[in-house]
């Protein structure tokens, strides 16, 4: 009897034991799950997020931690690249087309699925490049009934997931994950659309305010040139007057897109007025910015517009003028921003003048003492 008891004492102390250490380990886990959500919610950027959600795995002594999220529009991407985040760097965060993957494998389920890794229903939630986690937890991130993605969790441990344990802990964090996406998302689509042109999809003439004083700031500290289009599409009051406005709309967009296209991902392009445009090119010296704006007046000419009379050619006029930066000499950016701006523009008068369809460059400015002169109007 003594026996018995004593062997019963020793299973149930076990079982508290038992008990005690699943209580410290939610606990530990469950102050992870805060430290994690504070610094979350702290960041700044859609960028910011991604990269902080990717190197969580430490936060959950995880073997793998990653995103699949599903951009239909591309603007996705878009917002990364402009955040300065590095797709390729990170081929945890897996970009998809379409929510057709996930409904596949998930159908209208927002159930995680905990357990081990099958090839069959895990492989194209997870970037590996060595060995396959045992066991897994693939979290649909789910927002007022839309699907955003998938958070994806993976261990080398084949009992860290399995499909018999708990899933608040993860459902919590999925959920505090997908409001921080959408409020992102939300905040990243808002600015956009105060700083793009709604027609052309380049940026508008606020955007140029915002950008111009820190492109000049680059340049002075780099002393590197700047240099700047101010680009003109001729005749497009006699397109619209004989055509009509949507075909003059269809001019804008047409020929700001060819614009683009000859320019590098890190130039500006804005939409200054109606069918004026302005381009800034970081580390472009006078000769280069002539030679790519001519590449420009000859892929717009190359255009071809449909009317009710047929194809409708296309000229351009652009104006360029360049800063170079002196060594040690700090201009004040808004005088440098007004002569930058009044001497392309300048040249493009001059452009136009001389028959349109042309390119006209400015003289480029840097000596500090020609410049006093010529910003003593607007001191």
């Amino acid at each position: 009897m003594e026996e018995d008891l004593t062997t019963d004492l020793t299973v149930l102390q076990g079982h508290l034991d038992g008990m005690l250490n699943r209580v410290h380990a939610n606990s530990a886990t469950l102050q992870r799950f805060q430290t994690f959500e504070k610094g979350l919610f702290n960041l700044n950027s859609l960028s910011e997020m991604m990269e902080y959600v990717l190197k969580a795995q430490d936060f959950f002594e995880l073997d793998y931690i990653g995103l699949c999220l599903i951009d239909a529009k591309t603007e996705l991407k878009n917002y990364l690249f402009k955040g300065g985040f590095a797709l390729q760097a990170n081929p945890k965060l897996i970009i998809l087309p379409d929510d057709e993957l996930i409904q596949t494998k998930f159908g209208h389920s927002v159930t995680p699925y905990l357990g081990a890794y099958k090839t069959a229903k895990c492989a194209e939630f997870f970037s590996l490049d060595k060995h396959k986690p045992a066991s897994v937890a693939i979290i649909p991130l789910i927002r007022r009934g839309k699907c955003l993605g998938t958070l994806n969790m993976g261990s080398l441990d084949s009992q860290r997931f399995i499909d018999s344990m708990a899933t608040d802990f993860i459902e919590h964090m999925a959920a505090v994950v997908g409001i921080c996406l959408e409020n992102h998302l939300n905040f990243e689509t808002l600015n956009r659309s105060s700083l793009i042109d709604s027609l052309t999809g380049v940026n508008n003439r606020h955007f140029l305010e915002q950008r111009l004083g820190e492109e000049i700031a680059i340049a002075q500290r780099s002393t590197e040139p700047l240099s700047c289009f101010f680009l003109d599409i001729d005749e497009l009051k006699n397109i619209n007057d004989h055509y009509g406005y949507h075909v003059g709309d269809q001019v804008i967009i047409l020929a700001s897109a060819v614009i683009r296209e000859q320019l590098r991902n890190n130039d500006v392009l804005v939409r200054y007025t109606g069918e004026k445009f302005i381009a800034l090119l970081a580390n472009i010296e006078q000769g280069q910015g002539i030679e790519i704006a001519q590449r420009i007046r000859y892929a717009v000419k190359a255009l071809g517009v449909s009317t009710p009379d047929g194809l409708v050619s296309v000229t351009i006029s652009i104006g360029c003028s360049t800063y170079n930066p002196v060594n040690g000499v700090q201009l004040k950016p808004a005088n440098v921003e007004t002569n930058l701006i009044e001497k392309a523009e300048q040249a493009l008068h001059k452009a136009k003048s001389d028959g349109q369809d042309s390119v006209v460059s400015a003289s480029g400015f840097s000596d500090p003492m020609t410049l006093a002169n010529l910003f003593k109007r607007h001191q």
